[in-house]
């Protein structure tokens, strides 16, 4: 591997430091540098000349650089008294006709509220699916909390925790229908 010699000066970071100066130099000058190879006004200037400076520069404003058209005039618009005052324009209207928009029509409303209907009573379930449920979801919640408060339990009780786990899923899995009523159309959860 060629290295260079730690007498020498590094040349590149003379040359790094000379272009890093005239960068900060160019940007903080308040004229705008042109390059003499770009046109003006759709003529080409010659290399090695530039264009004559203004005899009084103007600083650059925002309206200079505004690609999006945002320093022109904003629009004329009436503030929220002057509206309710006037009571009249494109977006008024009153208590009997809607606004328009994408649901352009009145809605049927009967004003009775949705009551959901009360769910079947647990008293009443199967207790071997009780057990199975209470399997499949205590066992993950009975692992994470002998994890954290009781690190010393013995490997008997964590294999029965993981045993009442599988045990109960797999009879859940089993318990469901075979086969789709035809007449659901699944809108019924």
């Amino acid at each position: 591997m060629n290295r260079p010699d730690s007498g020498q000066p590094d040349q590149g970071a003379n040359q790094d430091d000379a272009v890093w100066l005239d960068l900060v130099a160019r940007l903080e000058s308040d004229t705008v540098a042109i390059r003499p190879d770009s046109p003006v006004t759709g003529e080409q200037l010659p290399i090695g000349t530039a264009p004559a400076a203004p005899e009084t520069p103007v600083p650059p404003s925002f309206r200079d650089f505004d690609p999006l058209g945002l320093a022109g005039t904003p629009p004329a618009e009436l503030s929220a008294a002057q509206r309710q005052a006037a009571g009249d324009g494109p977006n008024a209207h009153t208590a009997d006709e809607s606004p328009e928009g994408p649901r352009d029509y009145a809605v049927d409303d009967d004003g009775e509220e949705f009551v959901p209907e009360e769910p079947p009573s647990l008293a009443g379930t199967d207790p071997l699916t009780m057990l199975a449920w209470l399997g499949a979801v205590g066992g993950p919640v009975a692992l994470l909390l002998s994890a954290m408060f009781w690190r010393t339990a013995p490997l008997l009780a964590l294999v029965g925790i993981v045993a009442a786990f599988v045990l109960g899923t797999v009879y859940l899995i089993m318990k469901l229908p075979d086969e789709k009523n035809g007449d659901d159309d699944g809108a019924r959860v």
